[in-house]
C-alpha cells in the first residue's frame, strides 16, 4: 500500500507512515497530503494532529475541515529530538516550528545567540545542516547519518513529548467501529449556550470528550467550527443519540463524521 506524508524522508511523519504502508511518498504541507488522499491519488495519508507539548497542528485541523476524508487510525509515537550539525560551531538552527518550540528551553539555555529558522519539516532542517556547516538541524538522533554529529540528544523540554498522527483515507472507507471518534461540527450559529448544548449532548450519554477545539470557519469574523474527539464508536447507541442532538444544533450548518478508529503506539 502507498501512503503520503510530510517530507522529505526522515521526518517523524515518515516514521509514523512506515507503520502503515510499504511505500511512502512525500508532500511539503499537510494540506497537500489531505488533498492527495481526497482526490484519490493515494490510499492513505499520515498527518500530525497534536503534540503533547505544543498542542494541535492547526493546518491539519483546517485541512480535515476543508476536504472530505476518513480517519482510520491514530498513531501515537514518542518524539526524541537531537541537535545535529557538522560540528559544534554553527550560526543557525533550522527545524520545523513545532520542533523549535518543543526544544525552546534547551535552545534558550545553550544557544541564546544562535538564530532560529523555521522550515517545512525536521528533515528539511537536517538536510540544510548537511549542506551548510553553519546550520544545525533538529531531528531524530539517527537522521544525521555519517554526515552529521549529535551535538545534543534528547533536547526536548519534556521527556513525555509525543505526537498523535492520524491515518486518513478516502471518505468511502470510513468505519463506525473503534474506541474513538472524530467529528467536525459547523453550527453556522452563535448564541449564548451554544457550546454548552454541544457538550451536554455527550455528557448526558456518559461519553468522554478527549478533545474539543474551535477554529475559524473562514466564512466571517467570529464564526467558528468545532473539532471534537470522543471515546466511543459511531456504532454505539449512545453515540447515535448524541449525534442526533448535535445535528439538530447544527441544523443550519453541517456535521462531518471523520470516523471511528483505534490507537496504535509506535516506538522508534
Amino acid at each position: 500500500m502507498k501512503a503520503v506524508t510530510l517530507g522529505p524522508a526522515g521526518t517523524y511523519s515518515h516514521r509514523a507512515a512506515n507503520a502503515v504502508a510499504d511505500e511512502v511518498s512525500f508532500r511539503e504541507s499537510v494540506t497537500a497530503i489531505v488533498d492527495a488522499v481526497a482526490d484519490g491519488e493515494f490510499a492513505r495519508g499520515v498527518v500530525p494532529i497534536e503534540n503533547s507539548i505544543e498542542g494541535s497542528v492547526t493546518e491539519s485541523l483546517d485541512s480535515l475541515a476543508d476536504r472530505e476524508v476518513a480517519v482510520l487510525e491514530e498513531i501515537v509515537t514518542p518524539i526524541r529530538h537531537a541537535l545535529l550539525a557538522q560540528s559544534d560551531s554553527f550560526d543557525v538552527i533550522a527545524s520545523h516550528s513545532q520542533a523549535l518550540a518543543q526544544c525552546r528551553t534547551y535552545l534558550e539555555e545553550h544557544y541564546p545567540d544562535v538564530r532560529l529558522e523555521a522550515v517545512a519539516s525536521t528533515a528539511k532542517g537536517v538536510e540544510h545542516a548537511r549542506e551548510d556547516s553553519n546550520v544545525a538541524g533538529i531531528g531524530h538522533p539517527l537522521d544525521g547519518g555519517d554526515a552529521l554529529v549529535v551535538v545534543g540528544e534528547d533536547i526536548q523540554d519534556r521527556d513525555s513529548n509525543a505526537t498523535r498522527f492520524l491515518v486518513v483515507a478516502p471518505p468511502g472507507e470510513r468505519s463506525d467501529a473503534g474506541g474513538k471518534t472524530s467529528l467536525v461540527v459547523y453550527p453556522n450559529a452563535n448564541y449564548p449556550g451554544l457550546l454548552l448544548e454541544l457538550l451536554e449532548a455527550f455528557a448526558e450519554r456518559d461519553i468522554n470528550l478527549s478533545r474539543i477545539e474551535s477554529r475559524p470557519s473562514g466564512e466571517r469574523l467570529g464564526d467558528y467550527l468545532f473539532h471534537i474527539d470522543f471515546e466511543a464508536g459511531l456504532y454505539e447507541e449512545r453515540t447515535k443519540a448524541a449525534l442526533e442532538d448535535i445535528e439538530g444544533i447544527a441544523a443550519n450548518g453541517w456535521v462531518r463524521r471523520l470516523g471511528s478508529y483505534d490507537t496504535r503506539h509506535v516506538l522508534y
